[in-house]
C-alpha cells in the first residue's frame, strides 16, 4: 500500500457515477501482495478463541469488528490513497472511521438449507437504519460510505454484496416480489480482486450467495461524519502510538483537542484531512467543516 504522498483528485467520471448509482467500483486500489497478507492475518484472528469483537451470525457468517485494531496488516486501508480522495469528496474532510469489519461467509453446500437471503428473510437493507427511524426516511442524508474490499478470490458465484443502483434517492422501500429475494434490478457489482466497492447508508443492498464452494472473506470499512458515533469498541492503544499519522489519528478518533489536551473549537480535529485535501484538490470538499 503506497502512502497519501501519492494521492490523485478524484475523478470526476467516477463521482458522477456515485451520484446516479449510490455505488462505485475503484480498480486497482490494493496490492496483491497486501491482499495476501490482509487474508493470512483474517484466517489467523478467526482461527482463534477471541471474543471480544467478535461478529458471529446466521448460516455461518464469522467475522470482527474493530479489525485495524486487532492486527496491523489493516491498519493501511485506514488512509487508502487510492480511496480516500473519493470519501473526502462525496461526503467532507470531517470524518473518522466508523467501523472496520471482518466478514467471512461460508459456501453454501449443494442442497443446503439457510436462514437468510429467503423469501421469508431476503435481507435486502440499507445502513443505519435508527436514522430512519428516529428523522423519517425521506430526511435520512448520506451520511457514512462503506469501503469493501474482498480478500478471497471472486468468480460469478462468490456472493459479492448486491446494491439496487439508484435507490439511494428513493424515499420507499425496495419490493421484493412474492418468492424472489431480490427487487427487479439488483446487480452484482463487478469487482475484481484489487478493487474496493463503495456504497452509502441510503444505498438497498444485500449479501450475495456463496456457492462457491470456497468461503468468502471481507473486510468493510466504513467512514462517516465525525460527529457520528463510532460502531466499533475504542482502541485507545492505536491512538498512543507516536508512529501514526495526524490524519490517521483523525480517522481514527482523535477528538478535538489543543497539543495540550485542553478543548479545541468544535471541528478542529478534521483539520489534517482538511489540510491535505486542500493541498491535493483546490476544489473544495462538500463540507469545510
Amino acid at each position: 500500500m503506497t502512502t497519501l504522498d501519492t494521492a490523485c483528485p478524484p475523478d470526476p467520471e467516477v463521482l458522477d457515477a456515485y451520484e446516479r448509482d449510490g455505488f462505485v467500483v475503484l480498480r486497482g486500489v490494493i496490492t496483491r501482495e497486501w491482499r495476501e497478507q490482509a487474508a493470512a492475518a483474517a484466517m489467523r484472528l478467526l482461527a482463534g478463541d477471541r471474543t471480544l469483537g467478535r461478529d458471529r451470525s446466521a448460516d455461518g457468517k464469522d467475522g470482527f469488528r474493530g479489525i485495524v485494531a486487532m492486527d496491523d496488516a489493516f491498519l493501511p486501508l485506514v488512509t487508502n490513497p487510492k480511496v480516500l480522495p473519493t470519501l473526502v469528496a462525496l461526503l467532507s474532510a470531517n470524518l473518522h472511521l466508523m467501523s472496520s469489519n471482518l466478514i467471512y461467509m461460508p459456501s453454501i453446500p449443494p442442497g443446503g438449507t439457510r436462514t437468510i437471503r429467503v423469501p421469508e428473510r431476503h435481507g435486502w437493507h440499507r445502513d443505519m437504519s435508527s436514522a430512519a427511524r428516529d428523522l423519517g426516511t425521506d430526511l435520512v442524508p448520506r451520511m457514512a460510505i462503506k469501503a469493501a474490499y474482498f480478500l478471497s478470490d471472486l468468480t460469478p458465484d462468490a456472493g459479492v454484496t448486491m446494491v439496487l443502483p439508484g435507490s439511494h434517492t428513493d424515499n420507499g422501500p425496495v419490493t421484493v416480489p412474492a418468492g424472489a429475494i431480490d427487487p427487479p434490478g439488483a446487480i452484482t457489482p463487478d469487482v475484481g480482486p484489487g478493487d474496493a466497492f463503495l456504497f452509502e447508508n441510503r444505498t438497498w443492498h444485500a449479501g450475495g450467495l456463496n456457492t462457491s464452494g470456497r468461503p468468502r472473506l471481507a473486510v468493510m470499512m466504513q467512514y462517516g461524519y465525525r460527529w457520528l458515533a463510532p460502531v466499533d469498541d475504542p482502541a485507545p492503544q492505536l491512538l498512543d502510538r507516536e508512529s501514526l499519522s495526524d490524519i490517521e489519528r483523525q480517522l481514527l478518533g482523535r477528538p478535538d483537542r489543543n497539543p495540550d489536551g485542553s478543548i479545541a473549537h468544535e471541528g478542529s480535529g478534521a483539520t489534517p484531512l482538511r489540510n491535505w485535501w486542500q493541498h491535493l484538490n483546490p476544489t473544495l470538499a462538500r463540507s469545510s467543516g
